[in-house]
């Protein structure tokens, strides 16, 4: 008992220390009066339940929530403070004023030591321990004379999500000052310029000619004022105009042009459609109405205009002061010399070389595609073996004449081949010049090559007479394969016997064999042995056709006759 007072006892500690006694139970009337009175809270008829900082709180929230546990401190009121963020837990991040240092203070050394600076060099950013400085004999703690400066120390500074991302921290806005002034100044530079100009011709006569021209410009943007505002941009409300970008109805969608689904592609939601619908009709692009959008992209002036505009950029970048919208006259202009120049550059170029090195003789050789007998012009198919892309390559011709028929031959020279010879098939004549005699040329063809054949046969009997040594070498051989036969039809007799005995005891084993399953099959599954119907041994050639001979098969009408 005294060990469990000893256990019960509270810690000791000061004042502020809790009991951590579990609270008493409630009574069956305070339970009932405390959940009348959730309830009258969750309708809104009762004031919710206040914390200790002076919120309400939510009559919801679940009591395990919002009650302190009694482990921690039971004489605390309800509250939600413990589950909200505990500021000593929190990671102290540094505002968005916050930066780095710009640059170090130049010629600022103090003249005397200061409190808490390093003993060894005088610096207020270091202790005596962490000194880099070599040690004097006679620190200047106690001379106090050789200061040296402070290090430049950058702050540790750690950003919260936004910090991080923010592009304009530590940016300064007076260093836009500077290109304010600069520009100021040029604009300045302009002014006093146009006016030592207006000055000049002043002095010359030549002022009131300019006038007169300057009153005719402003009369004339005046009068085309109301067209300088481009469709859509006008952002006047009485003056909106809109574009019609309706079709009307004599035009024909792009996708009923061509109904074949493996014809052009048609991008429902841009409305377009890049390569041509006609495209395997056999149809001249030049001679349909619509011939797809890269077709209007690259035809006609397009091309032309994408290289003005290049030259434009190009020459800009160069310091040439033209443009394609504000000046395109004068950009054409430019581009036209701009183009002679360039060849004339690339004639004289090749002009020096060619005098230099030589190989004029390479230059004036035949194309590749001749010399190599190949190209590298890209052809590409269709699964139907339509030309999708590219040119098809044009069957090479021969220079001699083709299927000419003469003589009223109905077949070409070399249609019929036999016995090394070329003829013609519609007659079977070797003579290349010859009249066609049609079916009874074949026939006389036919009986001269019978007539070849049975000339050799006459030929061996009317051979010269064999000598007596012929004869006898002839008979000695005809023996020796009679002996021959007779021993290969002995050893074959042999073999069937043998093999007629193998049979009849694969014949046997089957039979026993089937006996055997039959027994197993009509005992019971839970008494036949394991594995008595397997063998792993390869059957003969016996036993297979022993199987085959006894095999029954279910459609043998004669199958229920074969065990009588």
């Amino acid at each position: 008992m005294a060990s469990g007072a000893v256990a019960n006892a509270p810690p000791a500690g000061g004042a502020n220390d809790v009991s951590l006694e579990e609270p008493k139970k409630m009574t069956r009337e305070d339970w009932r009066k405390k959940k009348e009175l959730e309830e009258q809270r969750k309708l809104g008829n009762a004031p919710a339940e206040v914390d200790e900082e002076g919120k309400d709180i939510n009559p919801h929230i679940p009591q395990y929530i919002s009650s302190v546990p009694w482990y921690i401190d039971p004489s605390k009121r309800p509250t939600l403070k413990h589950q909200r963020p505990q500021p000593e837990k929190q990671k102290q991040y540094n505002s968005s004023g916050d930066w780095y240092k710009r640059g170090v203070q130049e010629h600022a050394v103090a003249t005397r030591y200061r409190k808490g600076a390093c003993e060894n060099c005088g610096a207020l950013t270091h202790k005596k321990k962490d000194c880099m400085e070599r040690p004097r004999k006679v620190g200047a703690k106690y001379t106090g004379m050789n200061i040296a400066p402070d290090e430049h120390v950058q702050p540790q500074l750690m950003f919260d999500y936004d910090g991080k991302r923010d592009r304009w921290n530590g940016y300064n806005p007076e260093e836009h000052m500077k290109i304010v002034e600069e520009y100021s100044k040029v604009d300045l530079a302009k002014r006093t310029l146009k006016a030592q100009k207006l000055q000049e011709e002043l002095a010359s006569g030549k002022l009131e000619q300019v006038e007169r021209d300057h009153n005719s410009e402003d009369e004339d943007e005046d009068k085309y004022a109301d067209d300088i505002d481009m469709p859509g941009q006008n952002f006047d409300s009485k003056r909106r105009i809109t574009v019609r970008n309706l079709r009307i109805r004599e035009d024909i969608a792009k996708y009923l042009r061509n109904l074949d689904p493996n014809s052009a592609y048609y991008d429902p939601k841009t409305r377009a459609m890049r390569e041509n619908p006609y495209a395997n009709t056999g149809k001249n692009p030049d001679e349909v109405g619509y011939a797809g959008d890269n077709f209007v992209r690259y035809t006609g002036d397009t091309i032309s205009m994408a290289q003005t505009q290049l030259f434009a950029w190009e020459a800009y970048d160069k310091g040439s002061e033209v443009h394609l919208q504000a000046d395109p006259t004068k950009l054409e202009l430019l581009y036209k010399s701009f183009k002679v120049k360039k060849e004339d550059f690339k004639a004289q170029q090749k002009e020096s070389i060619l005098e230099k090195y030589g190989g004029q003789e390479h230059l004036d050789a035949p194309p590749a595609e001749l010399l190599l007998a190949q190209t590298e012009d890209y052809v590409e198919y269709s699964r139907h073996g339509t030309v999708i892309k590219g040119q098809e390559k044009a069957i090479a011709c021969s220079k001699y004449e083709e299927d000419v028929k003469i003589n009223n031959h109905t077949c070409i020279w070399g249609s019929y081949w036999k016995e090394g010879k070329w003829g013609y098939k519609c007659c079977h004549s070797f003579v290349k010049y010859s009249y066609c005699t049609g079916e009874a040329g074949k026939e006389i063809a036919n009986t001269e090559a019978s007539l070849m054949e049975e000339q050799p046969e006459e030929a061996e009997h009317m051979a010269k007479p064999k000598t007596l040594m012929e004869i006898h070498q002839e008979k000695q051989k005809e023996k020796k394969k009679k002996k021959h036969k007779k021993s290969s039809n002995s050893d074959s007799e042999g073999e069937e016997k043998k093999k007629q005995e193998k049979l009849k005891k694969a014949l046997n084993a089957e039979e026993a064999r089937l006996l055997h399953i039959k027994e197993i099959m009509q005992l019971d599954e839970r008494k036949r042995p394991y594995n008595s119907q397997y063998e792993t041994r390869e059957p003969t050639e016996e036993e297979m056709e022993a199987y085959r001979m006894k095999r029954q098969r279910p459609d043998d009408p004669m199958a229920s006759f074969l065990g009588q």
